[in-house]
């Protein structure tokens, strides 16, 4: 009787690397195993591609870039393009990409402006169709960008953030963490954590209590942030300063995520969306 093999050692095997012969894999690109390369692909010089990534087809890949394990890229995907910053002067930049991201059709990524400032973005995000990230911006994870939701150059983007269908981010702003920015809007300022915020120009409009909840955030910590939420937003015409001053003073500052949202706040430097 035939022994019956574990599906660990079944796991173990390497699956064969498949490569469509219409694509075009530059011979200094370094490419994973169990990767899958579609019709029609282009790999150029100094990619690093990750095992088990998937090129639909059509996908473009510039470099350098190292991308990790386990990412996707759906048809017409251009990632590793180089800067549209127009101080760009065609040094060897660089794009860092972690694992399982998605990145659907026409979605595109660009390197850094500079070799010491590359665009870097985390695991586990979704990048929707016509959705952009622009050179220089840092992106964490479990992030989504939905179908044409920009982000300009320097951008920097906390975890579990969701930006939708075509809102625009200006240059050098940042997205705090468990935000959520409506389809449409216009953001000029920095987005704080925890909030919901919309419009032209977008305005915090409350908190993202849902996504909390759906995030295991405790009760306790929910509360505390409706109370920081009803001190330094509620009150638009209010001193931001004072307001911060008072919430420091009081229990809700006792929180994890209200000190996040305290510190956020005090290290912008372009102002937060009230």
């Amino acid at each position: 009787m035939r022994k019956k093999e574990s599906p660990l050692a079944a796991a173990s095997v390497e699956i064969p690397r498949v490569i469509h012969p219409t694509a075009i894999i530059d011979p200094k690109a370094t490419i994973g195993a169990n990767v899958s390369i579609g019709p029609y692909c282009v790999i150029g010089s100094d990619v690093e591609l990750g095992d088990g990534c998937v090129l639909h087809s059509h996908v473009i890949l510039g470099g350098p870039s190292r991308i990790g394990r386990d990412n996707q890229f759906f048809p017409f995907a251009a990632v590793g393009g180089k800067s549209q910053d127009l101080k760009y002067e065609g040094e060897p930049t660089c794009l860092e990409i972690g694992d399982r991201n998605v990145f659907r059709e026409n979605a595109t990524v660009h390197r850094g402006t500079h070799a010491h400032t590359p665009t870097r973005i985390g695991s586990d995000n979704l990048f929707l169709c016509y959705s952009h990230v622009a050179h220089d911006c840092q992106v964490g994870s479990h992030v989504i960008l939905s179908n044409n939701g920009t982000l300009g150059g320097h951008v920097e983007v906390e975890d579990h953030a969701i930006i939708s269908g075509l809102a625009a981010v200006h240059q050098f702003c940042r997205i705090g963490c468990h935000s959520i920015i409506g389809g449409c809007a216009k953001v000029t300022q920095d987005v704080p954590p925890y909030m919901i915020i919309d419009g032209n120009p977008a305005v915090t409009r409350g908190l993202n209590l849902v996504g909390l909840q759906r995030r295991g955030f405790t009760g306790e910590d929910i509360k505390a942030l409706k109370a920081a939420y009803k001190k330094l937003f509620l009150k638009k015409d209010a001193n931001l300063a004072t307001a911060l001053s008072s919430l420091k003073a009081d229990r809700p500052a006792n929180h994890e995520p209200v000190r996040h949202l305290i510190d956020f706040i005090e290290g912008s430097k372009r102002g937060v969306a009230r």
